[in-house]
């Protein structure tokens, strides 16, 4: 289940690109989901775990990934228990949030109301109020509630 926590919380990443390049492993790049998820993303090919080949910049390192593929990545392998700042990714993540979300429990920090209107289907338990939301829009009613981001 997606859980998000609106506003700063203890054992969060605030920057995850950065944390990503001081912990990320060589097979989390070459993974299926991870091949799939720069693909969509970053518009960009995996040669191998420490390449990547871009439309845009060329032959570029894993440390050269957008932080939105970054951050997904971190969100699909880390066990450290740390929470994620999702903001530091464009709404374009937030389908392949959900996505990992439902193959394991995902707590995500936000400092601002991503938009999540491109997923087929939207459940989420928001921390802060102790609400289950079952819609983006019930999502979107409840968030407006929040005043910490």
């Amino acid at each position: 289940m997606l859980k998000i926590v609106f506003g700063d919380v203890d054992n969060s990443i605030y920057h995850p690109p950065t944390y990503f390049d001081n912990v990320y492993l060589d097979e989390w790049i070459t993974d299926p989901f991870s091949v799939k998820a720069i693909k969509d993303i970053d518009k960009s090919d995996v040669i191998g775990p420490r390449a990547i080949d871009s439309p845009f910049l060329g032959s570029i390192s894993t440390k050269e990934l957008s932080g939105g593929v970054k951050t997904l990545i971190l969100m699909r392998f880390d066990e450290s228990g740390k929470i994620f700042n999702a903001s530091a990714c464009g709404d374009n993540c937030a389908k392949w949030i959900v996505e990992i979300s439902k193959k394991k429990d995902l707590t995500i920090n936000l400092h601002h109301i991503m938009d999540f209107s491109a997923c087929e289907t939207f459940e989420a338990y928001i921390i802060n109020t102790d609400k289950t939301v079952h819609s983006y829009q019930e999502y979107l009613d409840e968030a407006m509630k929040i005043e910490e981001r």
